[in-house]
């Protein structure tokens, strides 16, 4: 699970991702995500960690090992202004809806 938000990845390499983690939830500027792949993989989340920091639109990634998920606190203006970034909510937003 490589995370939201990064632009290098090509479209196809995103909608993996994107299908291989539960969004638990999203409001604008939070996105919750759960993947059993965090689950005691404290590697994963260093590296993880590690590709946010790179993004001055991610604002905060939380990762808690023990339960699997992470929280991205992000810059909701500078997400929307690029395009792949607002392509990537988009889709985080109608998916999380339909989970309730």
């Amino acid at each position: 699970m490589s995370l939201l938000f990064f632009p290098s990845l090509s479209d196809l390499q995103w909608e993996f991702i994107l299908r291989a983690v539960q969004i638990s939830s999203y409001i604008p500027g939070r996105i919750r995500l759960r993947s059993g792949k965090l689950v005691g993989n404290t590697e994963l989340s260093k590296k993880l960690s590690t590709m946010a920091a790179q993004y001055p639109e991610i604002r905060k990634l939380e990762i808690n090992t023990v339960t699997g998920s992470a929280l991205i606190l992000y810059n909701t203006q500078a997400v929307r202004a690029n395009s792949r970034f607002a392509k990537v909510e988009q889709y985080i937003k109608m998916h999380a809806e339909r989970r309730g």
